[in-house]
């Protein structure tokens, strides 16, 4: 079963029949918790099974663990309300990407899934201030740590 899921406040609306999100009332703390659900919901859409949401161990957190196939997948969720420092995608620079793989191995250890394959995929939401406000971006496979392993 999965561990750590609240059912978030997010307002859907309708734009041409299509359900959109609104989070523009959001906070930092809010946009990011409503971004991790939409990251969520569209993995889900995609075929990935939810493992584990808000994951701690080793001084990180994990946003998304997900499952596809036998391959477990380590989801990093971005949101940002505008392009300032250059956007949702800028935020997974190298400091955040030695977190994660620390915690990702904390992760694999405590439930032993060393010998199972696995990657770092990336989802941002970018505001356009178009007709649909937010832009969701899956980016697989982000990068590639040196763990002495096949990831």
């Amino acid at each position: 079963m999965v561990t750590g899921f609240l059912r978030p406040k997010i307002a859907v609306a309708s734009v041409n029949g299509i359900k959109v999100f609104d989070m523009k009332s959001s906070s930092g703390h809010k946009l990011g918790r409503r971004a991790e659900w939409a990251a969520l919901l569209l993995l889900m859409v995609k075929g990935y099974r939810p493992l584990h949401r808000n994951w701690r161990g080793a001084g990180g957190e994990l946003d998304l663990v997900m499952r596809r196939g036998d391959e477990t997948v380590f989801v990093e969720v971005k949101a940002r309300s505008g392009d300032l420092f250059g956007g949702a995608a800028a935020a997974l620079n190298a400091k955040k990407q030695k977190v994660l793989t620390r915690t990702a191995s904390a992760y694999l250890s405590r439930f032993g899934l060393w010998d199972r394959p696995c990657r770092y995929d990336l989802i941002t939401l970018d505001r356009t201030g178009g007709i649909l406000p937010w832009r969701i971006r899956h980016y697989q496979n982000v990068f590639q740590p040196n763990l002495g392993r096949q990831f």
